[in-house]
Protein backbone atom coordinates (compact mmCIF):
# COMPACT_ATOMS: atom_id res chain seq x y z
CA UNK A 1 0.00 0.00 0.00
CA UNK A 2 1.27 3.56 -0.70
CA UNK A 3 2.78 5.80 2.30
CA UNK A 4 1.16 9.54 2.62
CA UNK A 5 4.20 10.60 0.79
CA UNK A 6 3.58 8.71 -2.77
CA UNK A 7 0.41 9.31 -2.57
CA UNK A 8 0.84 13.21 -2.08
CA UNK A 9 3.09 12.47 -5.44
CA UNK A 10 0.41 10.67 -7.12
CA UNK A 11 -2.01 13.50 -6.42
CA UNK A 12 -0.03 16.39 -7.54
CA UNK A 13 1.45 14.49 -10.50
CA UNK A 14 -1.89 13.93 -11.90
CA UNK A 15 -2.82 17.69 -11.00
CA UNK A 16 0.01 18.26 -13.25
CA UNK A 17 -1.25 15.87 -16.48
CA UNK A 18 -4.63 16.71 -16.27
CA UNK A 19 -5.40 20.33 -14.22
CA UNK A 20 -8.75 20.68 -16.21
CA UNK A 21 -9.80 17.07 -15.77
CA UNK A 22 -13.94 17.86 -15.18
CA UNK A 23 -17.27 15.89 -16.25
CA UNK A 24 -17.60 15.06 -20.09
CA UNK A 25 -21.09 14.48 -19.92
CA UNK A 26 -22.88 17.11 -21.52
CA UNK A 27 -25.64 18.78 -19.52
CA UNK A 28 -26.79 22.10 -18.65
CA UNK A 29 -28.55 21.19 -15.27
CA UNK A 30 -28.76 18.77 -12.39
CA UNK A 31 -31.91 17.50 -14.13
CA UNK A 32 -30.18 16.47 -17.29
CA UNK A 33 -27.19 15.60 -15.26
CA UNK A 34 -28.70 12.77 -13.29
CA UNK A 35 -30.36 11.46 -16.90
CA UNK A 36 -26.45 11.39 -18.53
CA UNK A 37 -24.74 9.62 -15.83
CA UNK A 38 -28.22 7.09 -15.57
CA UNK A 39 -27.53 6.12 -19.13
CA UNK A 40 -23.28 6.14 -18.94
CA UNK A 41 -23.98 3.07 -17.11
CA UNK A 42 -21.80 0.54 -18.68
CA UNK A 43 -21.98 2.73 -22.02
CA UNK A 44 -18.75 5.57 -22.88
CA UNK A 45 -19.55 9.33 -21.78
CA UNK A 46 -18.66 9.59 -25.54
CA UNK A 47 -21.24 7.69 -26.41
CA UNK A 48 -23.58 8.90 -24.42
CA UNK A 49 -23.12 12.76 -25.34
CA UNK A 50 -23.90 11.44 -28.76
CA UNK A 51 -27.62 10.73 -27.91
CA UNK A 52 -28.15 13.46 -25.40
CA UNK A 53 -28.18 16.30 -27.44
CA UNK A 54 -31.42 15.51 -29.02
CA UNK A 55 -32.89 14.02 -26.05
CA UNK A 56 -32.36 17.27 -23.96
CA UNK A 57 -34.29 18.96 -26.69
CA UNK A 58 -37.50 16.80 -26.99
CA UNK A 59 -37.48 16.18 -23.00
CA UNK A 60 -36.67 19.67 -20.52
CA UNK A 61 -38.79 18.36 -17.77
CA UNK A 62 -39.48 15.45 -15.59
CA UNK A 63 -43.24 15.49 -17.33
CA UNK A 64 -41.81 15.88 -20.86
CA UNK A 65 -40.65 12.06 -20.02
CA UNK A 66 -43.67 10.65 -18.98
CA UNK A 67 -46.10 12.34 -21.59
CA UNK A 68 -44.67 9.55 -24.32
CA UNK A 69 -45.18 6.08 -24.46
CA UNK A 70 -42.11 3.91 -23.14
CA UNK A 71 -41.30 2.58 -26.39
CA UNK A 72 -40.77 6.12 -27.76
CA UNK A 73 -38.57 6.64 -25.14
CA UNK A 74 -37.04 3.75 -25.90
CA UNK A 75 -36.23 4.70 -29.55
CA UNK A 76 -34.76 7.90 -28.31
CA UNK A 77 -32.00 5.64 -26.52
CA UNK A 78 -31.69 2.85 -28.72
CA UNK A 79 -28.01 3.31 -29.46
CA UNK A 80 -26.68 2.94 -25.85
CA UNK A 81 -26.52 0.21 -24.09
CA UNK A 82 -29.11 -1.84 -21.68
CA UNK A 83 -31.67 0.74 -22.96
CA UNK A 84 -34.94 -0.94 -22.95
CA UNK A 85 -34.21 -0.44 -18.46
CA UNK A 86 -32.97 2.34 -18.84
CA UNK A 87 -35.65 3.82 -20.21
CA UNK A 88 -38.30 2.50 -17.27
CA UNK A 89 -35.64 4.02 -14.76
CA UNK A 90 -35.93 7.38 -16.24
CA UNK A 91 -39.55 7.05 -16.35
CA UNK A 92 -39.31 5.57 -12.92
CA UNK A 93 -37.15 8.43 -11.36
CA UNK A 94 -38.80 11.52 -13.39
CA UNK A 95 -42.29 10.30 -11.75
CA UNK A 96 -40.61 9.60 -8.23
CA UNK A 97 -39.47 13.75 -9.00
CA UNK A 98 -43.07 15.02 -9.31
CA UNK A 99 -44.39 13.24 -6.50
CA UNK A 100 -41.58 13.55 -3.75
CA UNK A 101 -39.09 16.29 -5.04
CA UNK A 102 -41.68 18.96 -6.95
CA UNK A 103 -39.83 18.18 -9.95
CA UNK A 104 -36.53 19.02 -8.82
CA UNK A 105 -33.11 16.83 -8.20
CA UNK A 106 -32.56 16.42 -4.57
CA UNK A 107 -28.82 17.40 -3.35
CA UNK A 108 -28.69 14.91 -0.66
CA UNK A 109 -26.92 11.67 -1.49
CA UNK A 110 -29.11 10.39 0.87
CA UNK A 111 -31.84 10.85 -1.06
CA UNK A 112 -30.95 10.75 -5.00
CA UNK A 113 -29.85 7.19 -4.18
CA UNK A 114 -34.05 6.30 -3.56
CA UNK A 115 -34.32 7.14 -7.35
CA UNK A 116 -34.81 4.54 -10.06
CA UNK A 117 -31.64 3.60 -11.95
CA UNK A 118 -29.31 6.00 -8.96
CA UNK A 119 -26.76 3.82 -7.05
CA UNK A 120 -24.14 5.17 -5.31
CA UNK A 121 -21.43 6.13 -8.22
CA UNK A 122 -24.26 8.29 -10.14
CA UNK A 123 -25.33 10.09 -6.51
CA UNK A 124 -21.56 11.39 -5.78
CA UNK A 125 -21.50 12.36 -9.57
CA UNK A 126 -24.62 14.41 -9.14
CA UNK A 127 -23.71 15.42 -5.83
CA UNK A 128 -20.18 16.87 -6.80
CA UNK A 129 -20.75 18.01 -10.38
CA UNK A 130 -24.59 19.55 -9.62
CA UNK A 131 -23.86 20.70 -6.36
CA UNK A 132 -20.28 21.05 -5.29
CA UNK A 133 -20.50 18.68 -2.11
CA UNK A 134 -16.90 16.76 -2.07
CA UNK A 135 -17.43 13.32 -3.02
CA UNK A 136 -15.82 10.49 -4.93
CA UNK A 137 -17.41 8.52 -7.34
CA UNK A 138 -16.05 5.27 -7.95
CA UNK A 139 -16.27 4.09 -11.74
CA UNK A 140 -14.19 1.59 -13.92
CA UNK A 141 -11.48 3.78 -14.45
CA UNK A 142 -11.31 4.98 -10.63
CA UNK A 143 -11.12 1.06 -9.50
CA UNK A 144 -8.74 0.62 -12.13
CA UNK A 145 -6.50 3.14 -11.24
CA UNK A 146 -6.75 2.98 -7.54
CA UNK A 147 -5.33 -0.60 -7.56
CA UNK A 148 -3.10 -0.70 -10.15
CA UNK A 149 -1.18 2.51 -8.26
CA UNK A 150 -1.51 0.39 -4.87
CA UNK A 151 -3.46 3.07 -2.80
CA UNK A 152 -5.88 0.27 -2.78
CA UNK A 153 -6.38 -3.10 -2.37
CA UNK A 154 -7.19 -5.68 -5.76
CA UNK A 155 -9.75 -7.55 -3.91
CA UNK A 156 -11.33 -4.45 -2.13
CA UNK A 157 -15.02 -3.61 -3.33
CA UNK A 158 -15.68 -0.71 -4.83
CA UNK A 159 -17.15 0.80 -1.91
CA UNK A 160 -14.15 -0.27 -0.06
CA UNK A 161 -12.05 1.61 -2.42
CA UNK A 162 -14.78 4.23 -2.13
CA UNK A 163 -13.67 4.66 1.79
CA UNK A 164 -10.40 3.98 1.19
CA UNK A 165 -9.71 6.92 -1.05
CA UNK A 166 -11.91 8.92 0.93
CA UNK A 167 -9.25 8.35 3.99
CA UNK A 168 -6.35 8.89 2.21
CA UNK A 169 -7.35 11.64 0.09
CA UNK A 170 -7.85 15.41 1.55
CA UNK A 171 -11.74 16.18 1.85
CA UNK A 172 -11.02 18.83 -0.19
CA UNK A 173 -9.48 17.49 -3.34
CA UNK A 174 -12.29 14.63 -3.46
CA UNK A 175 -14.24 15.68 -6.42
CA UNK A 176 -11.07 16.54 -8.30
CA UNK A 177 -9.42 13.63 -7.76
CA UNK A 178 -12.40 11.39 -9.02
CA UNK A 179 -11.94 13.66 -12.40
CA UNK A 180 -8.11 13.57 -12.72
CA UNK A 181 -8.76 9.31 -11.75
CA UNK A 182 -11.13 8.98 -14.42
CA UNK A 183 -9.05 10.76 -16.84
CA UNK A 184 -5.96 8.94 -16.39
CA UNK A 185 -7.57 5.91 -16.84
CA UNK A 186 -9.95 7.07 -19.84
CA UNK A 187 -6.13 8.67 -21.14
CA UNK A 188 -3.29 7.73 -20.13
CA UNK A 189 -3.49 3.96 -18.32
CA UNK A 190 -5.92 2.17 -20.08
CA UNK A 191 -7.27 -1.10 -19.35
CA UNK A 192 -5.59 -2.67 -22.08
CA UNK A 193 -3.13 -0.67 -22.98
CA UNK A 194 -1.42 1.32 -19.79
CA UNK A 195 0.83 3.55 -21.44
CA UNK A 196 3.62 2.44 -18.81
CA UNK A 197 7.11 3.33 -20.57
CA UNK A 198 5.90 7.09 -20.03
CA UNK A 199 4.01 6.82 -17.55
CA UNK A 200 5.55 9.76 -14.54
CA UNK A 201 4.05 7.07 -11.79
CA UNK A 202 5.73 4.31 -13.03
CA UNK A 203 8.39 4.31 -10.29
CA UNK A 204 5.70 4.43 -7.71
CA UNK A 205 3.32 1.81 -9.54
CA UNK A 206 3.20 -1.73 -8.21
CA UNK A 207 1.32 -2.92 -11.33
CA UNK A 208 4.12 -0.27 -13.77
CA UNK A 209 6.79 -1.71 -12.27
CA UNK A 210 5.48 -5.45 -13.05
CA UNK A 211 4.66 -4.58 -16.56
CA UNK A 212 7.90 -3.31 -17.26
CA UNK A 213 9.70 -5.74 -15.54
CA UNK A 214 8.28 -8.37 -18.17
CA UNK A 215 9.14 -6.09 -20.60
CA UNK A 216 13.16 -6.00 -19.15
CA UNK A 217 13.12 -2.69 -18.24
CA UNK A 218 14.39 -2.08 -14.59
CA UNK A 219 12.43 0.57 -12.65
Amino acid sequence: MQTKKNIEFILNTMGEMFPDAECELTHSNPFELTIAVLLSAQATDALVNKVTPSLFEKYKTPEDYLQVPLEELENDIKRIGLFRSKAKHIKQLCQSLIENYNGEIPKEKSELVKLAGVGRKTANVVASVAFGEPAIAVDTHVDRVSKRLGICRWKDSVLEVEKTLMKKIPKEDWSITHHRFIFFGRYHCKAQSPNCPECPLVEVCREGKKRMKKRGVIV
